[in-house]
């Protein structure tokens, strides 16, 4: 929803400049930094505390979980053939499809690791540990949103339909959020390694996609601010509603 919430801007033809859209996107890659530490790995390896006691065993779970979720979405990304419009092709040749499929996929391979980190949030702690994060991944896919449909409209869509698309995109988290919320309910001994694993997903986002994206034009200064300040109120949202 707030994806699609996000990119109803260029229904009216409000365009934005591309510092301002690099800052709103380093401010979702600072809520998804702090999400990964603040509400899944420290309280990953808590969990992990708890069930094995203190020492390395803790400490190997969020490493090898972390590792893991990097691996999936590098695997991920390597496997399925999908475009970046600034970036261009990745993953295996692709001609028989679409560029605008491809492109679908690959925000796809970047949504599903924040819907899964959701889903695994509510999982393990309910309300209280999921919450803070559905508000703060919520907040950081509205700059998402709009950046997706502004980067249709460039390639020629009418507004209506990269509108419809943006929005359309934000249905891979609610995907994940469904398999990471499934996992945990089917084991609760996989939890700790559920938290670290998405939150490996989600760093992989961070470093691969975000940040390359967001000092491709020169606007380092202008994103290096918005990660400050997103990664301050996920923060606080994670301290105050945990």
């Amino acid at each position: 929803m707030m994806t699609a919430v996000g990119a109803i801007p260029v229904l009216f033809g409000r365009t934005i400049s591309r510092s301002f859209r690099d800052m709103s996107l380093g401010f979702a890659a600072g809520v998804m930094l702090s999400a990964s530490f603040f509400s899944l790995i420290i309280p990953a390896i808590e969990d992990a505390g708890l069930r094995y006691g203190p020492g390395a065993i803790p400490a190997a779970i969020a490493v090898i979980g972390i590792l893991a979720g990097m691996a999936a979405i590098a695997w991920l990304n390597e496997t399925l053939p999908h475009e970046h419009f600034t970036s261009g092709r990745e993953g295996p040749d692709s001609a028989s499809l679409r560029q605008i499929w491809l492109f679908i996929i690959a925000i796809t391979i970047h949504n599903f690791p924040e819907g899964l980190a959701v889903g695994v949030g509510f999982g393990a702690h309910g309300l209280s540990g999921g919450m803070p994060l559905a508000i703060g991944i919520g907040l950081q896919n509205l700059p998402e949103g709009l950046a997706v449909a502004v980067a249709l409209l460039g390639e020629g869509y009418d507004r209506r339909r990269a509108w419809g698309i943006a929005a359309l995109t934000g249905l891979a988290e609610p995907l994940g959020g469904t398999i990471g919320a499934a996992m945990i309910a089917v084991s609760e001994p996989f939890l700790p390694w559920g938290l670290a694993f998405a939150a490996g997903a989600m760093l992989y986002v961070i470093s691969h996609e975000i940040i390359p994206e967001t000092h491709r034009s020169g606007h380092q200064k202008q994103a290096t601010l918005g990660l400050a300040i997103g990664l301050v109120v996920m923060l606080f949202l994670d301290v105050t509603l945990g």
